[in-house]
């Protein structure tokens, strides 16, 4: 990664976290410490992104539920019952 336009930032650690770090870049799977928390934060980006889109799919999914018309009450047995019968039809 060029190092243009970097921002040094001042992070802590602890002690446990800090040895983690240096054990990495000691074994070779990082080549510093930087590099580790750019890819963590590469990480936390995507799990970010990857809960803005379940939020969306849920808030979906509510208003399509919300568009369906009125709830209905149903006991379990009933249900069970329902749901067996259309497993029934589709084989």
């Amino acid at each position: 990664m060029k190092a243009t336009n970097m921002r040094t930032l001042t992070v802590s650690l602890t002690p446990q976290q800090a040895a983690m770090l240096q054990s990495a870049v000691d074994g070779g799977d990082y080549a510093s410490n930087s590099e580790i928390v750019r890819d963590a934060l590469r990480l936390w980006e995507q799990r970010e992104e990857i809960r803005r889109m379940e939020i969306g799919r849920l808030k979906k999914a509510y208003d399509e539920g919300m568009a369906s018309g009125e709830g209905r009450e149903v006991s379990a047995d009933a249900l069970l019952s329902e749901l067996k019968a259309e497993a029934r039809k589709r084989g």
